[in-house]
């Protein structure tokens, strides 16, 4: 087309640049999910290093103990789903060398309001080292009674079946009674457990009691001998 005799060049849209995605962006379907700070990639894994720290440290130092909480319950054939902390028993006359030996291994040592145990951090993960266990001081025959178990790799003394769920069933009162959050730990050790002397021990408590019944309905455990 011409305008007054001149040639004209034909009109021509304006170059678009095509928009690509950063790769790795949000919008990239092959992009890993972004990690997470507050979850460590394996949870369960980080608590058991920490166990197996402690663990070597108590057992270096000379010191009664004996492992409890959800990693005793891994060690006795448990569930590998562990997202609280680690959990060890000493006896109260040993609570201060305890805290020494961790505060000179490098770790720090807090002794919160409840005066039945102390609480140091390992590995990222809470370590509680506990001297009354529902209500009840740690006796130098409960460690004894301790089962030298490996801990993913590391012997070291595990509480008791008994009373690992002795400890469990004891603290149910009216304002924590969890049935749901005990009830797989039974089952997992049922075979392990003496419970004509756990219902000796706390089957007068409605608690307990009202929980060893609920396992009796659900066949996990006989019956008491002689009743229905």
């Amino acid at each position: 087309m011409t305008h007054n005799g001149e040639d004209t060049a034909p009109l021509r849209r304006p170059e678009v640049t095509e928009l690509r995605l950063a790769a790795g962006g949000p919008g990239d379907p092959a992009a890993p999910a972004p990690a997470r700070p507050d979850l460590p990639q394996d949870r369960s894994q980080a608590i058991l290093e920490a166990a197996k720290q402690i663990g070597a440290l108590l057992k270096r130092a000379g010191h009664p103990f004996a492992l409890a909480g959800s990693v005793a319950v891994y060690a006795h054939g448990g569930s590998r789903y562990l997202q609280h902390d680690a959990d060890f028993c000493v006896l109260p006359d040993d609570a201060d060398a305890v805290s020494a030996t961790l505060r000179e291994a490098g770790l720090g040592v807090r002794t919160p309001p409840e005066d039945w145990l102390l609480k140091t951090t390992c590995q990222g993960q809470n370590v509680d080292i506990i001297f009354a266990l529902a209500h009840q001081r740690v006796t130098k025959d409960m460690l004894e009674r301790a089962h030298v178990l490996p801990v993913d790799s590391v012997l070291m003394p595990v509480l008791a079946p008994t009373d690992l769920i002795h400890s469990l069933i004891s603290a149910f009162s009216e304002h924590y009674c969890d049935f749901g959050a005990v009830l797989p730990v039974a089952r997992a050790v049922r075979e392990k457990v003496d419970w004509d002397e756990l219902r000796a021990a706390c089957g007068d408590q409605p608690m307990p009691a009202a929980f060893l019944f609920l396992l009796e309905r659900l066949n996990v455990i006989d019956p008491q001998e002689g009743q229905p």
